[in-house]
């Protein structure tokens, strides 16, 4: 029997929803646009047990079913590993608005996109040697320190190391054969893939041996449509003192506007080359003040989902809003910008260090006392089940175990917002404690538009 459903609703697939996106497409459902999810959340059982089976044809042949009976005018996700790939094949079976798969999978490989990124625009781009870490032993000599050293297909910056010296290098690659199972395992959707789909990418079993830099860290949000690659904006990182993992991300960003142009410049070239032609993205760089290069550490074919709120409470645009656009053909300008309600933003990251003490989550009612003192906040908690906790240790040197979006005035009250959070939710001190002051750099919205369009052609 055909369903009935009003002529005005639109329906949309999302694939694996969660944290961010699931709050931020809960907001945005209305009466004539509807959301069907579908997939399976990642770091639960189903997820832990389906990840290594997980057959990403099969997948798509079956949501295309799926979107043929349901009538579903696009599909979307945000997903790193499985949604944003699955996604883009469902598309391509439904001749729904879209990207190539081949686009997806040339950013996610993370040593083909240096290839790529070497024709198109080198000075961006920094050396890098692709290895077997099964006999990286073999390279350790000749390698110069120190370097960076990454998988070339990975999430979370999961074995993501500066590397000082060959000791470091070698107990970095030591791996046992429960590191190399496990490994392997979740490797061999996206490596089974990538040779039906762009073999020549090569294999994704590889370690990406990369030449170190120095600067600051920075995250460059845009989105293409058929009139080229437009600039969202550019979000800056602080870490915790003497490590790499993230403390918090900061909006609006202290660089220039003219060192923005030059970083969407790159990822202009990148992506055209890459043949990514509808969709969000996002791009990690460094900037060397120095030197003024701005470097790419890597692209990922999708929101930034982490970073949706910074940009809805100082500009008054949701990025959620503006990718269902996108999957659904529609026009971004057309999308009206909300008021304002902060001048600056910042997405907290709480992380625990020790593996002896797992943290505790706030219960229902701290959370409670969160949304009441502060309803713009956005909090969202990782369980740090013993696995979840002891990987996270084991592969980042740490857990995240929470992470808090709030707006403010200025600097001085986001710290003491950020305190307030940490007060009310039992947490140590916020990540926000001790941040420098942050002067913003002249805005790239243009106060007459819907939605800000630094439009540069593809």
């Amino acid at each position: 029997m055909n369903r009935i459903r009003p002529p005005a609703l639109r329906r949309v697939g999302l694939l694996f929803d969660q944290d961010y996106d699931a709050l931020a497409h809960a907001r945005l459902e209305r009466s004539d646009l509807r959301f069907d999810r579908c997939g399976f959340r990642a770091g639960g059982l189903l997820g832990k047990l389906g990840i290594p089976a997980f057959d990403f044809e099969r997948y798509a042949d079956a949501q295309a079913a799926v979107a043929r009976r349901e009538g579903w005018d696009a599909v979307l996700s945000h997903h790193e590993f499985q949604g944003a790939l699955a996604a883009a094949l469902v598309a391509e079976r439904c001749g729904m608005p879209g990207t190539a798969p081949e686009s997806i999978i040339a950013c996610q490989h993370k040593g083909y996109m240096r290839q790529v990124l070497q024709q198109v625009c080198p000075e961006a781009n920094v050396g890098f040697r692709a290895i077997d870490p099964l006999h990286a032993a073999n390279v350790a000599d000749v390698l110069a320190y120190p370097c960076h050293v990454k998988p070339s297909r990975g999430t979370f910056s999961i074995l993501a190391r500066r590397i000082e010296d060959r000791a470091a290098f070698e107990r970095l690659t030591r791996f046992g054969p429960l590191t190399r199972w496990s490994l392997r395992r979740m490797l061999g959707p996206f490596e089974r893939i990538v040779a039906e789909r762009l073999p020549q990418a090569g294999s994704v079993l590889r370690l990406l041996v990369e030449e170190p830099l120095t600067g600051s860290q920075h995250n460059l949000d845009g989105w293409v449509d058929e009139r080229g690659v437009h600039l969202l904006g550019v979000v800056d990182a602080h870490c915790y003192a003497g490590t790499q993992a993230f403390q918090r991300w900061h909006y609006p960003s202290v660089l220039p506007a003219t060192v923005q142009q030059a970083a969407l410049d790159v990822a202009r070239r990148f992506l055209a080359a890459a043949g990514f032609t509808r969709g969000l993205f996002n791009m990690e760089f460094m900037h060397e003040p120095h030197s003024g290069r701005v470097a790419v550490l890597e692209f990922n074919p999708r929101l930034s989902s982490q970073f949706g709120d910074l940009y809805r409470l100082v500009e008054g645009i949701d990025p959620h809003a503006i990718a269902v656009a996108l999957a659904l053909g529609d026009s971004v300008d057309t999308l009206s910008r909300i008021a304002p309600s902060a001048e600056v933003a910042a997405s907290l990251v709480w992380r625990s260090f020790s593996p002896r003490h797992p943290p505790r989550l706030p219960g229902r009612r701290a959370r409670a006392a969160l949304a009441e003192a502060l309803p713009d906040a956005t909090l969202v908690t990782y369980s740090p089940g013993f696995s979840l906790f002891s990987r996270g240790m084991r592969w980042l040197d740490s857990h995240r175990y929470g992470v808090v979006n709030l707006g403010a005035s200025d600097p001085e009250q986001l710290a003491a917002r950020s305190a307030t959070v940490a007060a009310l939710l039992g947490w140590p001190d916020a990540p926000y404690a001790g941040a420098s002051p942050v002067a913003r750099t002249a805005s790239l919205v243009s106060p007459g538009r819907a939605l800000p369009v630094a439009a540069e052609r593809a």
